[in-house]
């Protein structure tokens, strides 16, 4: 629909009506709940019933405004909240107070490199030029949060590219990572549909050493690959050690519980040149897409 067309819509906006509504003279009717247009009236979306509502508006609002931003694809990363930048590592061990909290903040430290892995290849794919329809491709998002999250999207910053949050809301305080461009700073209540906004524009996904929630996010996408639900992407898994040490995935081939060819969804990598490497060969017989 053109601006033209728009502009000559034989109904009042939405946004109007809403605004004239607030002006409503006070009395008893007008002051009651019952009488709020029901987008405006809060108690009303958050009932139980409302939760399809909610659903669809939760999906609807991010797609909406990452359309407008002429995103047409991502390079998602998946990583802990808990691995320090490299700078931070000896502090941490040296703020332990016990044995078990330097033996946690050591093992954490190993993996501080990973940080920089993170913030590199987000760099790399920031800079990836838009198309000649002004549509930007692999474009940086994260969780919003600390640590992994946090590096790809300040490489994206080093570079004064955009770059997406998709944060959730959590019984703790907290709030996405200062380097998540504001405008496309999301916030989720639904877990499920952050994790499909993750995959939806996803042309590559770099995977990072994590906890229950990097394990959430990586073995449904690998789920969904596998069962024909979403096409194959780069699934690039950083931190071999690290996998292998708590997921024996030779095993669940060896035991029949998976095809071994399944093993092929995932791009064993180490560092962002490496990774971005694999991303190169895995499209390089397929031309750079337009908008849609």
């Amino acid at each position: 629909m053109t601006k033209k067309e728009i502009a000559e819509r034989k109904f009042r906006p939405a946004k109007q009506e809403a605004d004239d509504a607030r002006k409503a003279i006070e009395t008893p009717q007008t002051t009651s709940a019952a009488y709020r247009l029901a987008f405006q009236d809060n108690e009303f979306l958050l009932r139980e019933d409302l939760r399809p509502v909610r659903f669809q508006l939760e999906l609807l609002k991010p797609e909406l405004l990452m359309t407008e931003a002429q995103i047409e694809s991502t390079f998602v990363f998946y990583g802990s909240a808990r691995i320090p930048e490299p700078e931070e590592v000896q502090a941490r061990i040296d703020a332990a107070t016990t044995p078990e909290q330097r033996r946690i903040a050591e093992n954490l430290g190993r993996k501080a490199r990973y940080y920089d892995e993170a913030r590199k290849l987000a760099r790399i794919a920031a800079a990836y030029p838009p198309n000649p329809a002004g549509c930007r491709h692999f474009v940086v998002c994260s969780g919003g949060g600390p640590s992994i999250m946090e590096a790809a999207n300040r490489g994206a910053a080093d570079i004064g590219a955009q770059t997406i949050g998709m944060n959730i809301v959590l019984p703790h305080e907290q709030a996405p990572n200062r380097f998540v461009t504001p405008e496309l700073s999301f916030q989720f209540h639904y877990f499920a549909l952050r994790k499909m906004h993750f995959l939806l524009r996803a042309r590559a996904l770099a995977v990072f050493p994590g906890g229950f929630g990097t394990f959430d996010e990586f073995f449904e996408l690998l789920t969904l690959v596998q069962t024909g639900k979403m096409k194959p992407i780069p699934i690039l898994l950083f931190g071999r050690d690290f996998w292998n040490r708590v997921v024996n995935f030779e095993a669940l081939a060896d035991e029949g519980v998976i095809a071994p060819s399944d093993l092929n969804l995932i791009t064993w990598v180490e560092t962002a040149e490496e990774a971005w490497a694999a991303v190169e060969a895995f499209y390089e017989d397929m031309d750079a897409p337009g908008c849609d």
